[in-house]
Protein backbone atom coordinates (compact mmCIF):
# COMPACT_ATOMS: atom_id res chain seq x y z
CA UNK A 1 0.00 0.00 0.00
CA UNK A 2 1.49 3.79 -0.90
CA UNK A 3 1.85 5.88 1.26
CA UNK A 4 -1.06 8.60 -0.50
CA UNK A 5 -3.33 5.07 -0.20
CA UNK A 6 -2.88 5.29 3.79
CA UNK A 7 -3.57 8.57 3.99
CA UNK A 8 -6.91 8.13 2.07
CA UNK A 9 -7.55 5.16 3.81
CA UNK A 10 -7.31 7.04 7.40
CA UNK A 11 -9.41 10.36 5.50
CA UNK A 12 -11.65 7.28 4.75
CA UNK A 13 -11.94 5.31 8.30
CA UNK A 14 -12.19 9.22 10.20
CA UNK A 15 -15.22 10.23 7.80
CA UNK A 16 -16.55 6.63 9.20
CA UNK A 17 -15.98 7.91 12.67
CA UNK A 18 -18.15 10.97 12.39
CA UNK A 19 -20.63 9.56 10.20
CA UNK A 20 -20.60 6.71 13.20
CA UNK A 21 -20.91 9.56 16.24
CA UNK A 22 -23.98 10.95 15.01
CA UNK A 23 -25.64 7.85 16.39
CA UNK A 24 -24.03 7.72 19.97
CA UNK A 25 -24.82 11.85 20.14
CA UNK A 26 -28.73 10.79 18.93
CA UNK A 27 -28.72 7.66 21.71
CA UNK A 28 -27.22 9.85 24.28
CA UNK A 29 -29.91 12.79 23.94
CA UNK A 30 -32.47 10.20 23.76
CA UNK A 31 -31.43 8.08 26.62
CA UNK A 32 -31.17 11.24 28.81
CA UNK A 33 -34.43 12.97 27.59
CA UNK A 34 -36.26 9.07 28.38
CA UNK A 35 -37.78 9.72 24.50
CA UNK A 36 -36.54 9.48 20.68
CA UNK A 37 -35.12 12.27 19.96
CA UNK A 38 -32.59 13.76 17.18
CA UNK A 39 -30.40 16.54 18.72
CA UNK A 40 -29.10 19.32 16.07
CA UNK A 41 -25.54 17.78 16.70
CA UNK A 42 -27.26 14.44 14.55
CA UNK A 43 -27.12 16.56 11.57
CA UNK A 44 -23.83 18.57 11.87
CA UNK A 45 -22.23 14.51 12.21
CA UNK A 46 -23.84 13.52 9.47
CA UNK A 47 -22.97 16.30 7.34
CA UNK A 48 -19.07 16.48 8.42
CA UNK A 49 -18.87 12.38 7.96
CA UNK A 50 -20.66 12.56 4.58
CA UNK A 51 -18.75 15.41 2.99
CA UNK A 52 -15.44 13.37 4.56
CA UNK A 53 -16.64 10.12 3.06
CA UNK A 54 -18.18 12.08 -0.40
CA UNK A 55 -14.13 12.97 -0.69
CA UNK A 56 -12.82 9.59 -0.05
CA UNK A 57 -15.77 7.83 -2.91
CA UNK A 58 -14.58 10.36 -5.16
CA UNK A 59 -10.88 9.32 -4.30
CA UNK A 60 -12.19 5.42 -4.59
CA UNK A 61 -13.75 6.10 -8.25
CA UNK A 62 -16.91 4.19 -6.66
CA UNK A 63 -20.18 5.85 -8.45
CA UNK A 64 -22.63 4.26 -6.26
CA UNK A 65 -20.70 5.43 -3.01
CA UNK A 66 -20.65 8.52 -4.41
CA UNK A 67 -24.29 8.86 -5.22
CA UNK A 68 -25.14 7.71 -1.78
CA UNK A 69 -23.22 10.28 -0.57
CA UNK A 70 -24.14 13.10 -2.29
CA UNK A 71 -27.75 12.49 -1.92
CA UNK A 72 -27.26 12.57 1.57
CA UNK A 73 -25.90 15.73 2.23
CA UNK A 74 -28.61 17.08 0.32
CA UNK A 75 -31.01 16.06 3.14
CA UNK A 76 -28.54 17.17 5.90
CA UNK A 77 -27.98 19.86 4.00
CA UNK A 78 -31.58 20.88 4.40
CA UNK A 79 -32.78 19.58 7.70
CA UNK A 80 -30.18 22.21 9.20
CA UNK A 81 -31.72 24.98 6.91
CA UNK A 82 -34.93 23.82 8.27
CA UNK A 83 -33.86 24.08 11.98
CA UNK A 84 -32.07 27.14 12.02
CA UNK A 85 -34.76 28.97 10.12
CA UNK A 86 -37.23 27.99 12.72
CA UNK A 87 -34.75 28.87 14.96
CA UNK A 88 -34.55 32.59 13.22
CA UNK A 89 -38.45 33.02 12.82
CA UNK A 90 -38.48 31.59 16.90
CA UNK A 91 -36.06 34.79 18.14
CA UNK A 92 -37.84 37.41 15.76
CA UNK A 93 -41.06 36.41 17.15
CA UNK A 94 -39.42 36.85 20.74
CA UNK A 95 -38.14 39.71 19.74
CA UNK A 96 -41.69 41.53 18.56
CA UNK A 97 -43.52 39.97 21.43
CA UNK A 98 -41.02 41.57 24.20
CA UNK A 99 -40.79 44.95 22.26
CA UNK A 100 -44.32 45.84 21.68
Amino acid sequence: MSRMEIVWLGIGLFGQALFSMRFIVQWFHSEREKRSVVPVQFWYFSLAGGITLLCYAIYKQDPVFIIGQLSGLFIYGRNLYFIHRAEALSDKYDHLTRSG
